[in-house]
């Protein structure tokens, strides 16, 4: 089980459902939802400062007003390591450009680009990829 998974996305809606596919996999202990990536990166500032773990996985969306999720991957590149540890970071967008799924490849930090909607066979596919030694079935 992961300790903390965080969501990062403009509509509350897809929040909702993917904390409910989460909730129902039963993967995480916590799910912390945020509708704008600027307030995501305030809440990773304060879980440093709070000498919380960071999150073990992220699901970013692109598109998303005010500061977009390539703009979040550019302050999050610049974050202490300690906010960032080991946290692995999913792309999961509704964008058909070529160019977001190729400029994904070029992000160091960015583990995966993925296709909304988040589905069940989706997330458990993210979880034995990316924590195989947790065993989600």
């Amino acid at each position: 089980m992961l300790d903390l998974i965080l969501l990062i996305d403009d509509d509350a809606p897809t929040n909702m459902l993917n904390s409910i596919i989460i909730k129902k996999l039963n993967c995480s202990k916590q799910v912390v939802a945020q509708q704008r990536a600027d307030l995501a990166l305030e809440y990773l500032k304060e879980l440093g400062a709070n000498q919380s773990k960071a999150p073990d996985l992220i699901l970013l969306d692109i598109n998303m007003p005010g500061m977009n999720g390539w703009e979040f991957l550019e302050e999050y590149e610049k974050l202490e390591q300690n906010l960032k540890a080991n946290a692995i970071v999913v792309m999961l967008t509704t964008s058909l450009n070529p160019e977001d799924e190729k400029r994904s490849k070029e992000v160091s930090h960015l583990s995966s680009f993925e296709n909304k909607p988040l589905t069940k066979e989706k997330m458990l596919n993210i979880l034995n990829r990316y924590f195989p030694e947790r065993n989600f079935g």
